[in-house]
């Protein structure tokens, strides 16, 4: 019986609205968040459209749209209250307070040791000293701690985000379908591994640099008020309001560059990659030259764009310096100096302290007294101006630190916003309404059954929806049924392996197939690939090797399975199970198919798709590892052109053939032994054997001219054998 459910529909969502309770992250509105332009990019899939992402880095600022997608961000890191990163923010916090505490209590001292100068009280400012260095020793650890946390708080929320990510990009196929499905994203490893931990050391390091400040702002305003009064507190006001005006006015939109700065950067990382993983091909063709223009242009790219970011930071840091640093020095010069000038508007503590000045002895002591006591205030009111001028100067330059926050969120968000997507099966894609098969259009059904692979009616088309490689393909395949699958290049042979494994998208038609796992179907693609480990990890693979344990699999056995492949020489070779290489480096061709097919034997699968997997192993041994797996019960499904296969199949498909009348590409299915694959099967051994008789012509006129050289047409000789010895060297 089979259990049929609609290609992406209900599991998906269900698990969707399952992870949205857990994680408590309920996506706000689309078109607030994202920018959509609903004319730039068309939604799909079965009723949940896309999320169509704004890729224009100009529009990135601080505005409501950065705040709600920072927002979304933040539930991710920090998904409950009892969360262990709520535990480093609250540390982190008390760790600010203490130190906002401890710089009132510095300049307090820091005046009373000026008063204590000026009265020449040796033993009050012996005893301040000392007060200094027992202050200093917690104000130096509050210092640490605050960089310690700041550094953990980073590294918190880029390993939540992380695993977050990870979970999105790996789970089905999401890894595929943003490379070769969906175009919303470029260069997805760049943005996992540097955006992601440039936009948590931004989050952190901004909790701390505009936390703190805003902090000192409250308490060092409300020490201030005490003593230069509420006049001076307005003062202050309105040049905090000046200043945040004219910096808001005059300062660069830093995000978008940002923004922009990572993208080029994510382009020569690209370019990098792009040439260490075809390496090969260009030394072949020589293109050193070539491909290190290439490498120039994107690396000069990004180095005009970074210089102009620089070009535009030094006007913006000298009028930043100005305004901040001597324009609020001044500023802060008159406000500490209203108690001395205008005692009417001094603040009450200030009022007191002069209150009791009269009650001294003498004049000349009183006015002492007044001196010691306005110097005091003076240094105290200096000491808190210059820590609040430092704590608004960094409030203003957050602002800055902000708007590039506000780039790295930009390139976050969307990134995770399109792997949602995919992950649940929605794209966009760009496109005519003209195309036969779109991605808003998918209407294919899946139907799980463990003992066969059927295609009912299905086109296979590229993921774009734009090209039909075959129409409405229809075969079923049980155990037992061989199948081997030909046609010419760019036919859609390998094409019908990825609509199997589901990687490409299912337009129409019902597909019926075992259900995922390693023990019902196992395909090996025509490039091998071998994973990071040692040699057991390449045989195992996916497998781990505590799962090898539990499937009750030993060395000896692998061993054995060597041996099936042919390749138990490559154990003593290679230096044992425990060896670690570049296996990718280490292995010939053909080695490396083999390692894939040992795979075969120890999974033995239900059914086993071999997409040219054995185009690198000479003939007969490909005889024996096919005897091998049909033995084992493992039922084939094989993509090749060799005709010698043919004989282990009992299906042919053929497909890519065009058909004349109809004007489109078809397909047939036809079982090996009629009239029509005896045909085929003749007429490929009669173009092989012609084949070889042309490589027989070619070598007996080599040996013709070999004979000429050696004269031994001409010049008979009774060294006969010695003759035939320098005839075959040279052969």
């Amino acid at each position: 019986m089979y259990i049929q459910y609609r290609h992406g529909a209900q599991v998906a969502q269900l698990k969707d609205q399952l992870r949205t309770r857990v994680l408590g992250q309920r996506t706000a509105d689309a078109a607030s968040l994202g920018g959509i332009d609903p004319a730039a990019k068309r939604p799909i899939q079965g009723g949940q459209p896309a999320r169509v992402i704004d890729t224009k880095e100009s529009k990135v600022k601080v505005d409501r749209r950065f705040l709600e997608q920072l927002r979304y961000i933040i539930r991710i890191c920090i998904p409950r209250w009892r969360h262990k990163t709520t535990g480093l923010l609250v540390l982190h916090t008390v760790f600010l307070v203490l130190r906002t505490y401890m710089s009132v209590v510095v300049a307090r001292l820091d005046g009373r040791l000026v008063k204590d100068l000026v009265n020449a009280d040796g033993r009050s400012f012996l005893r301040g000293l000392l007060y200094w260095f027992a202050i200093a020793v917690p104000a130096t650890y509050t210092n640490s701690m605050i960089r310690y946390l700041q550094s953990k708080l980073g590294i918190a929320f880029r390993t939540s985000l992380t695993k977050h990510v990870h979970c999105l990009y790996m789970e089905n196929n999401t890894y595929y379908k943003a490379l070769n499905l969906d175009k919303r994203i470029d260069g997805a490893d760049q943005l996992i591994t540097t955006d992601l931990n440039r936009f948590c050391t931004a989050l952190a390091g901004l909790y701390s640099n505009l936390g703190k400040p805003l902090l000192d702002l409250i308490i060092f305003n409300y020490q201030l008020a005490r003593s230069v009064g509420v006049r001076g507190m307005w003062l202050l006001v309105v040049n905090y309001l000046v200043t945040a005006s004219l910096l808001r006015a005059v300062t660069p939109s830093f995000g978008a560059l940002a923004a922009k700065e990572a993208k080029f950067e994510g382009d020569f990382r690209s370019a990098h990659s792009r040439l260490i993983t075809n390496a090969e091909e260009v030394a072949f063709y020589n293109g050193a030259d070539r491909e290190r223009s290439i490498l120039d242009r994107t690396y000069q790219r990004l180095i005009k764009h970074i210089n102009s970011i620089y070009k535009i930071r030094i006007g913006y840091n000298m009028f930043e310096d100005f305004l901040i640093k001597y324009s609020w020095s001044a500023v802060g010069l008159l406000i500490a100096s209203i108690p001395v000038f205008l005692p009417d508007w001094a603040g009450g503590r200030t009022k007191r302290e002069a209150a009791r000045l009269p009650r001294a002895a003498a004049a000349a002591a009183a006015a002492s007294a007044a001196t010691s006591v306005r110097t005091q205030g003076f240094i105290t009111n200096k000491r808190l101006l210059m820590s609040l001028a430092d704590a608004g100067g960094r409030v203003m330059y957050s602002y800055k630190e902000l708007s590039e926050l506000a780039g790295y969120t930009f390139r976050v968000y969307n990134m995770m916003i399109v792997l949602e997507d995919l992950r649940h099966d929605r794209y966009a894609v760009t496109g005519a309404d003209a195309h036969a098969f779109r991605l808003d259009r998918i209407k294919g059904v899946m139907a799980v059954d463990n003992q066969t692979i059927k295609f009912a009616r299905i086109p296979i088309v590229t993921p774009s929806g734009e090209t039909c490689l075959v129409k409405d393909l229809s075969f079923e395949v049980k155990p037992g049924d061989h199948l081997m699958v030909t046609g010419p290049n760019g036919a859609g042979k390998s094409a019908i392996l990825r609509v199997l494994a589901g990687i490409w998208p299912q337009f129409a038609g019902t597909l019926v197939r075992p259900a995922f796992g390693l023990e019902h179907v196992l395909s090996i693609p025509q490039r091998p690939y071998l994973t990071l480990g040692s040699l057991r990890d390449q045989v195992i693979y996916p497998d781990t090797c505590d799962a090898m344990r539990a499937k009750g699999k030993t060395d000896a056995d692998l061993e054995a399975i060597l041996k099936l492949v042919y390749l138990d020489y490559i154990l003593p070779r290679e230096g044992g199970w425990d060896t670690v290489k570049e296996w990718k480096d280490v292995f010939s061709g053909g080695e490396k198919q083999r390692v894939q097919l040992a795979r075969l034997f120890y999974h033995r699968p239900t059914f086993a798709v071999l997409d040219e997997a054995t185009s690198a192993v000479s003939s007969d041994v490909e005889a024996l590892l096919y005897e091998h797996a049909k033995d084992a019960g493992t039922t084939l499904v094989t993509i090749s052109h060799r005709p010698s296969l043919f004989k282990y199949h009992q299906l042919l498909l053929r497909v890519g053939e065009t058909d004349a009348a109809a004007g489109e590409l078809d397909w047939e299915l036809t079982r090996i032994g009629s009239e029509d694959t005896t045909g085929h099967d003749l007429e490929a051994q009669i173009a092989e054997l012609e084949k070889q008789l042309q490589k027989a012509d070619a070598q007996k006129a080599r040996l013709d001219a070999i004979n000429r050289e050696l004269r031994l047409v001409a010049d008979a000789k009774p060294d006969v054998a010695a003759a035939s010895s320098i005839r075959r060297t040279l052969l």
